[in-house]
């Protein structure tokens, strides 16, 4: 079965939040005292999780992606992992962390079933990454992503978000690991997801990342694969790692999305940067499968062409990525 919008783009790909908790506080995603409680209720549970999910494949989702907040801070998740992998018709279940629990769950993560990790990792430099994610532990984070490797996963995909003056200067660094440790690094474009006034001082367009990448290394296109995200993929000769361009607002690749999201509490939604969401409490509590099953196909439908962020302006109400599930 495939799912396909009003646009004729098909859509395979959710990402789905299981909490908006998380043990960093990262500058550009959340404040510093974190996000207000939402209350036991509010969050949906595992059981929702799971058939929200079910729904989903049953209509043509291929690909699961687990997110948070930081997903490994919710107890019980290896369980319910396990029991999202084992839906017929999933192909491919991804789960992306910011690193700091790897070490001790990545083998466990590979016994339930998620079969590849991203990791969110701004800075290679300790004193930098302290203040981005305001007292993180960098070596944690670099451990986790050994014991992934140990654990039996491909190396992991490392996010880096780009942030002029703040940890630009690491570019090249990153582009180093693709070389060797083999991951993959995904830079992406600084994006104003807590309307911070004058965000575009930190936002270096992705044209200039590569530039800058190209004026070290020979640089190879890459075909993305088939539940691929949004990066325009690059490879060193010989690397086996590759390198992912992310230009959510400098050159939106909205043509070509394929996804959908649903929040920990239950709001989904066609488009990171849209305002409109549908609540899917009201299909769960109680349960209406049939009902479940036309709303996610509805959210579809109503996907927006594209999304209006630029370097110019944007407008939209404000938000915290932890809780829409980056």
């Amino acid at each position: 079965m495939q799912l396909t919008d009003s646009l004729g783009r098909t859509i395979n790909y959710l990402r789905l939040s299981v909490t908006d908790r998380c043990n960093m506080r990262c500058s550009y995603c959340m404040p510093a005292e974190g996000v207000a409680d939402q209350g036991h209720d509010a969050v949906l549970r595992y059981e929702e999780l799971l058939l929200i999910a079910e729904a989903a494949v049953g209509l043509g989702i291929e690909k699961i992606r687990i997110t948070g907040g930081e997903p490994l801070v919710r107890a019980g998740i290896v369980d319910f992992l396990s029991r999202l992998s084992r839906i017929d018709g999933l192909r491919h279940l991804a789960l992306t962390t910011n690193g700091l629990l790897l070490e001790r769950m990545a083998a466990d993560l590979h016994a339930a079933g998620v079969q590849r990790l991203n990791v969110s990792l701004d800075s290679l430099n300790r004193e930098t990454f302290g203040a981005i994610t305001r007292g993180g532990d960098l070596d944690a984070v670099l451990r986790g992503l050994d014991a992934a490797e140990r654990a039996g996963f491909p190396p992991p995909k490392i996010n880096m978000v780009v942030m002029a003056g703040v940890n630009d200067g690491e570019i090249l660094d990153f582009a180093e690991l693709t070389r060797n440790r083999g991951n993959s690094v995904r830079f992406i474009e600084y994006m104003p997801v807590i309307k911070d006034e004058g965000w575009q001082r930190y936002s270096i367009p992705g044209e200039e990342i590569l530039r800058r990448i190209a004026a070290r290394y020979p640089l190879e296109h890459v075909c993305k694969g088939a539940y691929a995200g949004p990066s325009r993929d690059f490879r060193i000769p010989g690397a086996r790692g590759t390198i992912g361009i992310i230009t959510a607002v400098s050159d939106h690749f909205c043509e070509e999305c394929n996804r959908i999201r649903v929040t920990s509490t239950g709001q989904a939604k066609g488009c990171l940067f849209s305002d409109d969401k549908t609540d899917l409490l009201h299909c769960l509590r109680p349960l209406d499968s049939l009902k479940l099953k036309n709303t996610i196909r509805d959210i579809v439908k109503a996907k927006p062409v594209r999304h209006n962020i630029s370097f110019i302006g944007h407008g939209y109400e404000n938000f915290m990525m932890a809780q829409i599930g980056g």
